[in-house]
């Protein structure tokens, strides 16, 4: 036999030898089951929880905006003052509106001559029309009836003009407060304590009334910062969750190192809709509603609009049995031959054709179990029904959950492989 031949030989019969291990191997591994992360059913301290993000507000914010337009002549305060109640902040340039009130007073003093005058007029008519009138009752040929006549007539037209000159007096005398309103308001004063946390114009600049828009006429904002609010937008499957007075835990962007605490003191009974753009390329209207968190001790720098996430603890369980969030999964259940015949799942809530349950391991094999689920915690459910302390169950992975099958064979996963893995 060549050399050649031989060494054909070999490499053939190691090819033989290591296809036969390989097939021995994968053929083993089949045989031993899924691979999965096991865990048995404990208990545990269950918190649930609403996380939301949103920004910090102040309880109390008052806009200051121009009613009148004019020109600013000065500016008393500076963005970030402290300013007390009526304390002057802006005067606008009073010139035109003095001159208003000048025009004002003059007429109302005017009418008033013109009124007086009416006055005199009409008690001279009506001292003429008594005369007139005892004359036609003395004897008919005493007056001429045209004359009578006449005297009742002027007396009519003197009652008239008084009347008519009365409501001139009272229209001039609107106009004239109507100029002082306007006057009075070029002089603008703080209506609340609290701090200039915004500032939108310079002295030389015009106000003008925000008719149409709200930031048209916006000259500076004053909030009260003695309390604060963690404004924050909940999804809708959320906020049926949350009640008034429900503890809360704060976070600020521009504090990183520190946790404030709170409570839930109101929450939208309206939505708030904003279009969210799909990856479709089509608008969807996201319903979210505004819930308000009142902070119990914020730092004494804060401001309004910074970013902040609330997380709003909805209800909590002590010592409660629990299996992972990952473990439940939807399946069509029937028994199967190693299924525990003593756990009753019949009462437990079907979705249709399927129930909501866990795979129980018991002698490798993964048998599907409905079980009934309370609250939500951050990593694990609270198990209400359907399990017992102590069962060992499949807890992972995702991809193996939710191929797996009713009555598969398993097998425990190489736990530390697994951190290895994860650590790279």
């Amino acid at each position: 036999m060549s050399r050649g031949m031989k060494v054909g030989l070999i490499v053939l019969g190691v090819a033989v030898a290591a296809g036969g291990g390989i097939a021995y191997r994968v053929q083993q591994k089949k045989h031993a089951g899924t691979e999965v992360r096991l865990e048995k059913v404990g208990r545990r301290n269950l918190v649930s929880a609403v996380t939301a993000s949103g920004k910090i507000e102040a309880k109390t914010s008052v806009d200051i905006s121009a009613d009148i337009t004019g020109r600013i002549i000065r500016l008393a305060v500076r963005e970030g003052d402290l300013v007390t109640k009526g304390q002057f902040l802006i005067q606008i340039d009073p010139a035109q509106y003095q001159a208003a009130v000048s025009r004002a007073e003059g007429v109302v003093a005017s009418t008033q001559a013109t009124l007086s005058q009416a006055r005199a007029n009409l008690d001279q008519a009506e001292r003429a029309w008594h005369r007139a009138a005892q004359l036609t009752q003395l004897g008919p040929n005493l007056i001429a009836p045209e004359a009578a006549e006449q005297a009742r007539t002027s007396y009519d037209v003197a009652q008239a003009t008084w009347q008519a000159t009365k409501a001139q007096l009272a229209q001039s005398q609107a106009s004239l407060q109507e100029a002082r309103d306007n006057l009075a308001k070029t002089r603008l004063t703080s209506p609340i304590a609290g701090r200039v946390v915004r500032l939108a114009v310079e002295e030389g600049e015009v106000a003008v009334p925000g008719t149409f828009s709200r930031e048209t006429g916006l000259l500076m904002t004053i909030a009260d910062l003695s309390v604060i609010l963690a404004k924050v937008q909940v999804d809708e499957t959320d906020v049926v969750r949350l009640a008034a007075n429900d503890s809360t835990q704060i976070t600020i962007d521009a504090y990183p190192d520190t946790t404030f605490l709170g409570r839930v003191t109101k929450i939208s009974h309206s939505a708030k809709l904003t279009d969210t753009q799909t990856a479709s390329g089509s608008n969807d209207r996201a319903v979210d509603f505004d819930v308000e968190v009142t902070l119990d001790n914020p730092p004494r720098d804060i401001r309004p609009d910074l970013s902040c996430t609330a997380r709003m603890v909805t209800d909590t369980r002590a010592n409660a049995l629990s299996i992972p969030i990952i473990a439940l999964t939807v399946r069509s259940h029937e028994r199967v031959p190693t299924e525990d015949p003593s756990i009753d799942t019949t009462k437990i809530k079907r979705l249709g054709k399927e129930a909501e349950g866990v795979f129980v391991v018991r002698d490798g094999i993964a048998t599907f179990r409905p079980v009934k689920v309370g609250i939500a915690g951050d990593e694990y459910f609270e198990v209400t029904g359907g399990l017992r302390e102590g069962e060992t169950l499949v807890a992972g992975t995702y991809q193996a959950i939710r191929d797996l099958k009713d009555g598969a064979r398993v097998t425990p996963a190489d736990t530390t492989k697994a951190k290895k893995d994860a650590q790279t």
